[in-house]
């Protein structure tokens, strides 16, 4: 082992422990448990080394669970900006779908055939991922997480918002906008309620209704395809009585139900709010269909993504969790936030 391997050993090791003391700015803490890499046993492959002492370009891979998805685009503009910036050749990978056994299968190939020098995940499944998360950090390749985190895996760290906090934001402002002493029904929507994403995001929402008169009905799953979305929000709806709000846990749950509000001429009676901002999303809120949205920077999560790997294998910087923050979004600030499509 070089003695820059060496150095790196050493430097991962002391970014868990500087992960674990850290309290992060922006919408909550990113805790110690964000990461299972908790010991100096990782020690960076021949391979990269190798290309780093030869000044090849990195290679750095971000593994989005479904690049098809419009949330995508901005993680990808940022990330590009981060390896025009640091001179790292990078790519934005993944399953159209959200398949969690294909965003497996593409992994392990990378990992196989020694093709990235840094990689970061955003998984369709915590579960599904956590393994190949290890596999890659036995194999001597400085893994992440990025968006969605991967909690008790070998990741060295993670970039993104603190999902449970997030839905205690987006809960805490509904509360807000709703007025004294709310009651009635809160209906939630997902575009897919088996995420660990969405598991988070709506347990932080729950727990922070859980002392009101609101009865929180879901998450009901809409999928991501935009008139299937459409259709379940209206069904769902149509069996609902006394709903004083509703709430999406992502894009394209939030528009497929602003959509509805819109159509059925509830706006204004029934309190429609989200997350991401879309244009369409935009659109919502300008015509106040949608009273806020919550954005979590997808562009500052791709740049950070690359960023932190970078300067790791670059400089031997210690590699620490990022938290992109949660932005609570209205008409009044609208003019001055960044769209994500």
């Amino acid at each position: 082992m070089s003695l820059k391997s060496k150095a790196r050993r050493l430097l991962a090791a002391g970014a868990v422990a500087a992960v674990s003391a850290m309290v992060l700015a922006g919408c909550g803490a990113i805790t110690p448990a964000n990461s299972g890499a908790d010991d100096a046993t990782f020690e960076l492959a021949d391979y990269i080394q190798q290309r780093i002492d030869d000044g090849e370009p990195l290679r750095i891979k971000l593994s989005y669970h479904d690049p098809s998805l419009a949330f995508a685009t901005p993680i990808k503009a940022g990330m590009q900006k981060a390896g025009d910036e640091l001179g790292v050749d990078v790519k934005l990978i993944g399953p159209t779908g959200g398949d969690a056994a294909k965003q497996v299968s593409e992994l392990q190939t990378l990992i196989q055939q020694q093709a990235v020098d840094g990689l970061a995940v955003s998984s369709a499944s915590s579960d599904a991922l956590k393994p190949v998360i290890s596999q890659a950090y036995d194999a001597g390749i400085p893994v992440i997480s990025f968006n969605t985190d991967n909690p008790g895996s070998d990741q060295i760290g993670f970039v993104g918002q603190d999902l449970k906090a997030s839905g205690e934001s987006e809960a805490q402002e509904l509360l807000k906008s709703l007025g004294d002493n709310p009651s009635g029904k809160v209906v939630v929507f997902s575009l897919d309620t088996g995420a660990g994403w969405s598991h988070d995001r709506f347990g932080g929402f729950e727990d922070a209704l859980k002392d009101t008169d609101l009865d929180v009905v879901g998450p009901v799953n809409v999928g991501n395809e935009p008139s299937e979305a459409y259709n379940t929000v209206e069904s769902t709806m149509s069996g609902q009585k006394d709903v004083v709000a509703i709430a999406g846990l992502d894009c394209c749950s939030t528009t497929a139900a602003a959509k509805w509000i819109s159509q059925s001429g509830n706006a204004g009676e029934i309190a429609m709010v989200g997350f991401d901002l879309l244009s369409t999303t935009a659109d919502y809120i300008e015509k106040d269909v949608v009273t806020f949205t919550i954005s979590q920077n997808p562009a500052e999560q791709g740049y950070q993504a690359v960023k932190v790997l970078a300067d790791f294998l670059q400089d031997g910087t210690p590699i620490e969790s990022v938290d992109t923050g949660a932005q609570i979004i209205t008409k009044e600030n609208l003019g001055d936030a960044t769209v994500e499509d």
